[in-house]
């Protein structure tokens, strides 16, 4: 495909991901997912900035806004990243088994491949820290974009988890891949509880 993911339709960008080809795949789909819920992070803060009533948090929210836009882009170009750094491990796996130099290319490109993912991971867990200070300061009226996000980013984390899983596994160096591991790992249990906990407390809110 010659455009850039990140510049397609959000119509053409799903009709590419259900297409029968290697990219764009979960990796692409999780830094997608990752940036709306940024966005959203984005949305809650806009509308409550600027306004008399949330004078207090102004330059919180400033700052907010600052954080999520720059992670928001991130996640927006690593969609493309991500597709670029498979590329070479796909084409990889069609070395001849006999080829000598087949197994290190596999290594050299598998360790690529997941540098993208492991990046998403740790941008959406920023971006959840920042949906629970904004769900925290933002307008009422606004908060359940806030508790979209946290869902979003909850979705996003655990999906760019698995495309950094499915690369380590496969990995010759053992102490590598469990270094990177234990990191995700250790993200997933600190944030997927965080998230679900920032989007249960704002839909508590709604409801009540």
């Amino acid at each position: 495909m010659a455009d850039l993911l990140a510049d397609i339709s959000c119509k053409d960008f799903a009709t590419e991901l259900a297409a029968k080809k290697s990219v764009p795949g979960g990796g692409g789909a999780a830094a997608y997912v990752g940036a709306l819920g940024a966005a959203l992070c984005s949305m809650a803060g806009v509308f409550t900035a600027g306004k008399e009533k949330f004078a207090s948090v102004e330059a919180d929210m400033q700052r907010m806004l600052a954080e999520a836009e720059t992670i928001r882009a991130r996640l927006v170009d690593l969609m493309d990243e991500d597709a670029a750094a498979f590329a070479p491990l796909a084409q990889a796996y069609g070395i001849p088994k006999e080829d000598p130099m087949r197994a290190e290319t596999l290594e050299v490109c598998t360790k690529a491949a997941l540098v993208c993912p492991l990046e998403m991971v740790r941008l959406v867990c920023n971006t959840i820290d920042l949906l629970e200070e904004m769900a925290a300061k933002c307008s009422r009226l606004i908060v359940s974009d806030a508790g979209c996000g946290a869902s979003l980013c909850r979705a996003a984390l655990e999906a760019a988890a698995m495309n950094v899983f499915i690369n380590t596994k496969t990995l010759q160096d053992r102490a590598y891949a469990e270094e990177v591991e234990g990191e995700v790992d250790a993200l997933l249990n600190k944030y997927i509880p965080k998230a679900e906990a920032i989007s249960a407390s704002v839909m508590n809110a709604i409801k009540e």
